[in-house]
């Protein structure tokens, strides 16, 4: 006889990190914490144990209080089981729908990380050993609504993303780079940037250059205190961590890199022979003048940026989350100048370097979109991340159980039309107070 019941926080960690197949950040008790506190939700440990008490299946259960004293739950990426197992797939539905029924809860939302197609580098379908059919076909059967098979970011969590396998060899992951990708991280390191990594300090300056990006690709981000207490609280934990990557542009090592490489020019020019070159030798000649000309112009560049800046500018801060055996990109923000220094490509580098060394096997990159047409302005977001050669991984979906049908209805149809005739009335009031205005 299976039951659920909640579990210590170090004991469901342990059984979450562990899992063979399914450990997921978004399941750690750390997130749980987070959201309780940055959030305004109600984090519950739960496991199903056996007659010995030992634990077959977990799940973090995040409750969201609505009006009425009714709520919904959200177990984001799912139960942690092995969804293959039809009867632990149906005791842990039953007894997650009988807890949820008894905190009135209107429905219960699950999107496991369950893959639904996989594609390489060279977009070659991989094949799967998870036998997703079946496990669709008894999610469906045990009363789990589909939610659909969506294209962009209209889940609660991305439906696509980019994974590398870090069990490969480092050559083997640099291969499956794009050329442009390889060419600019050799540029960015020809520049001699730097990567560190930050520590708590270091957060205002993340933030900062989260809010450029917020402001350059028109996405909302976050305040200050929700990176720095996130930090916080995957720290605290001996079974997470976050940490903060910081590139780095040094303008007087960049400009003295660059004046080695104007000297090495200048002496090839110098031994050439003034009179009578050849047609190739004329060619290299001038092929040297010009590289000659540019790099003294970069030099200037730089030199300008120098007086802008300062000594150095950090240029790009990316925020990682370990977990188990897995990583996971979770925010990204750049500067606006500088761009072509490619400092976030040889971040992402530093840190696909760091998580290996680790011993982290799989690299999530974290988002990305379904939909490719040429018009979709997350097109150049999927398109960064494709070049670093991980495999394109779309997930199950979501699912909803519903235990509340009317309420269900209210809350997922009747409260967004609502919310939508609210907005456009307050938009029309503030078009008008404009026009009064003029």
């Amino acid at each position: 006889m299976l039951k659920l019941k909640n579990i210590e926080k170090e004991k469901f960690d342990e059984y979450i990190k562990n899992h063979p197949t399914k450990s997921h950040f978004l399941q750690s008790s750390s997130w749980g914490e987070f959201c309780k506190v940055k959030k305004n939700l109600t984090p519950y440990y739960l496991g199903l144990v056996n007659e010995e008490d030992e634990l077959v299946g977990a799940t973090l259960l995040l409750q969201k209080h609505l009006p009425m004293n009714y709520c919904y739950f959200y177990a984001p990426r799912g139960f942690v089981i092995d969804y293959n197992k039809k009867e632990i797939l149906k005791t842990m539905t039953s007894k997650i729908v009988e807890f949820a029924k008894s905190k009135k809860a209107i429905f219960v939302k699950i999107d496991p990380d369950l893959i639904y197609k996989s594609y390489n580098y060279l977009n070659e379908e991989n094949e799967l050993n998870n036998n997703i059919d079946e496990i669709f076909k008894s999610l469906k059967e045990l009363g789990w609504k589909h939610l659909g098979f969506t294209k962009n970011f209209e889940t609660m969590q991305p439906r696509y993303t980019f994974r590398i396998d870090l069990t490969q060899d480092l050559e083997k992951i640099e291969e499956h780079f794009s050329k442009t990708t390889k060419q600019r991280i050799a540029k960015s390191l020809k520049l001699e940037t730097e990567v560190e990594i930050g520590t708590k300090k270091d957060i205002k300056e993340f933030y900062n250059l989260m809010m450029l990006t917020e402001s350059r690709k028109d996405f909302v981000s976050y305040n200050e205190d929700y990176y720095e207490t996130l930090y916080e609280i995957f720290n605290g934990s001996k079974n997470s961590k976050a940490t903060l990557f910081l590139g780095k542009i040094n303008f007087n090592k960049t400009i003295q890199a660059l004046e080695k490489q104007l000297k090495r020019i200048n002496d090839q020019i110098s031994i050439m022979p003034i009179d009578n070159l050849s047609k190739s030798a004329k060619s290299k000649l001038t092929e040297l003048q010009k590289q000659r000309k540019n790099i003294a112009e970069e030099i200037e560049k730089y030199k300008s940026y120098r007086t802008k800046y300062g000594t150095s500018v950090t240029l790009s801060a990316h925020m990682i989350i370990e977990y188990g055996d897995k990583a996971w990109v979770l925010y990204a923000g750049n500067h606006n100048d500088l761009s072509e220094t490619y400092v976030n490509y040889n971040t992402y580098y530093e840190h696909i370097k760091y998580c290996k060394e680790k011993g982290i096997k799989v690299y999530d990159q974290f988002g990305t979109i379904g939909d490719l047409s040429k018009d979709n302005p997350r097109l150049g977001l999927h398109e960064f991340k494709k070049k670093f050669g991980g495999d394109y991984i779309e997930f199950l979906g979501e699912f909803d159980y519903v235990t509340n049908k009317l309420m269900y209805f209210v809350f997922t149809k009747l409260v967004p039309i609502y919310r939508g005739i609210i907005r456009k009335k307050s938009k029309k009031e503030i078009e008008n107070e404009v026009s009064k205005v003029k």
